[in-house]
């Protein structure tokens, strides 16, 4: 994400009409979001991760040549900041999505309202500065009321017999 807080994408899909679709369902859902390259491969996707560092990646996981976990594996490397996506058909794959860290994972063909919540979630994850966020949570740790002011916790021994 660039300091003017303005979202960034590419989209690695290699089925033209796929990628299409969802460069489009993307702008429809999301229209602040720039979308910096549409990639047919797992190479090109690298290329552009490291080319442009956008917020978001948009992957398919079954793309010849470098796979879109292979991507997503080298993208720690690449361009750590950016939050991966998978978008696929296949669904055995999730696990192993959420393992390298993963944001979401989307199953095609994909609902208006299952990106809408995708959508909402790279916000909430892309657009929280970490320090803001630390001092967010220390704030309302801060706030709760006094661990003295609760009552102190009774044990009742009981036995049977």
């Amino acid at each position: 994400m660039s300091s003017d807080n303005t979202f960034t994408c590419i989209v690695a899909e290699d089925e033209t009409l796929l990628r299409e679709a969802l460069v489009k369902q993307l702008r429809d859902a999301w229209p602040e979001l720039q979308i910096l390259a549409e990639c047919e491969d797992g190479a090109s996707a690298l290329e552009a991760l490291a080319e442009h560092t956008p917020s978001v990646a948009f992957l398919d996981i079954r793309m010849p040549g470098i796979t879109g976990m292979e991507v997503a594996a080298a993208a720690a490397q690449v361009s750590p900041r950016t939050q991966i996506v998978f978008v696929t058909a296949y669904d055995q794959y999730a696990i192993d999505a959420f393992e390298r860290g993963a944001v979401d994972y989307l199953l095609k063909p994909i609902s208006p309202a299952r990106l809408a919540t995708t959508v909402l979630r790279l916000k909430e994850r892309t657009g929280n500065n970490d320090a803001a966020v630390l001092a967010g949570l220390l704030e309302r740790l801060g706030a709760r009321p006094a661990a003295a002011a609760a009552p102190p916790l009774t044990w009742i021994t009981a036995s049977a017999g």
